[in-house]
């Protein structure tokens, strides 16, 4: 039956007369179950489908000051991407992405995840390949996807639409948690490389290519393959290798580098004391970040302030591990490099550019290679 302009049944106007397919959301969990379950271990209770994700914490009774922790965020307008080339199947691992990494930035385990998907038709394979990344991107983690929510909006949402959310709870030892408070002048950077875009700034970078005349099936050559494609690379899940190397010590603070750039975001992690002073010439961002630049002339504070540029993660920490951590997250496979150091703060830094929050300064100095 038709979702829209439908005329009711001589018995009165059904719910499929609104527009809400209760079968095809049957159909669409029946699809997901077998992705959810490759996700969890012996600490999930009672298995998928129930009102109420069920986690075992017992092993957190080792702990001497258990703190949870938790975050919650979608993609943006990065599904609006997916959306337009029909696929779907990787907008689950930025979701991840987003949420694990944000906790992994104090210093905690993600344990369990749920996810929430808004639509304005429930289409049962479209609906299990967003689920279907989100599973793969939890095992990537290590994390439970204990439950979730498909919701279908019609008349709120169009037909192919959907929106994706999620929240992640994690766990750290209360003397562990990473922090400004753990920052020293004379701590060194250390920069993990991105995977593209991640899940920021889309609005902008959709906008630059609309405007551009190009459609998301362009074959780019700096890309080697189209411009959809590379768009929607998925987001780096950087949670267990950096778990790894914070076993190691010497990791005094994390920054997740999301909307707001490099700038804000490490600033976010530091101490009103110090000011962050970063070295562009120490990398040279990818492709994408080159061709939004120079295709939208796209302001270079404008850019730095939407985008990463190259660096999804920033390790502040203790000098003589620099070289250590750098070794650890490469050899996970994430290009890692010290990317500069931490000083005290001066009276000529200026005030905190820390997102709106007390914080230290970031100061950008230098250029970018090949830039």
């Amino acid at each position: 039956m038709s979702t829209t302009g439908t005329t009711p049944s001589a018995t009165g106007t059904t719910y499929a007369d609104a527009g809400v397919d209760t079968v095809a959301g049957d159909r669409a969990v029946e699809l997901m179950k077998a992705s959810v379950a490759r996700t969890q271990g012996p600490q999930v209770v009672g298995g998928f489908g129930g009102f109420a994700g069920l986690y075992d914490v017992s092993a957190v009774k080792g702990y001497r000051r258990p703190l949870l922790a938790t975050s919650t965020d979608g993609v943006g307008t990065k599904v609006a991407v997916a959306q337009a080339v029909d696929s779907h199947d990787t907008i689950g691992a930025d979701l991840v992405g987003m949420v694990v990494d944000d906790i992994v930035v104090v210093g905690a385990t993600p344990l369990f995840m749920t996810d929430y998907i808004a639509c304005g038709r429930v289409v049962p394979e479209r609906m299990a390949a967003i689920v279907a990344g989100i599973a793969r991107a939890c095992e990537e983690a290590g994390v439970a996807l204990v439950g979730g929510e498909t919701a279908e909006h019609p008349g709120l949402l169009g037909p192919e639409e959907y929106d994706v959310a999620g929240a992640v709870t994690g766990v750290v030892e209360a003397d562990e948690v990473l922090g400004a408070e753990r920052v020293r002048a004379g701590d060194v950077l250390v920069a993990m490389a991105s995977s593209g875009l991640h899940s920021n700034g889309y609005s902008l970078v959709r906008r630059v290519f609309a405007d551009a005349g190009w459609g998301y099936d362009r074959q780019v050559p700096e890309f080697g393959r189209t411009l959809g494609e590379e768009l929607l690379t998925p987001t780096r899940i950087y949670a267990r290798p950096v778990l790894a190397t914070l076993a190691s010590g010497g990791v005094h603070a994390l920054s997740h580098v999301t909307g707001g750039g490099l700038a804000a975001n490490l600033a976010r992690c530091l101490p009103e004391t110090v000011t962050a002073e970063v070295d562009r010439s120490t990398w040279t961002p990818g492709a994408v970040f080159s061709l939004v630049r120079d295709l939208g002339r796209v302001p270079a504070d404008d850019l730095e302030r939407t985008l990463n540029l190259g660096v999804g993660m920033v390790a502040v920490v203790a000098p003589e591990q620099a070289d250590a951590v750098v070794r650890s997250v490469e050899q996970a496979g994430i290009p890692a490099w010290v990317c500069g150091r931490v000083r005290e703060r001066g009276a000529e830094d200026g005030p905190s550019n820390g997102k709106g929050i007390a914080g230290g300064v970031t100061l950008l100095r230098g250029r970018h290679q090949g830039w």
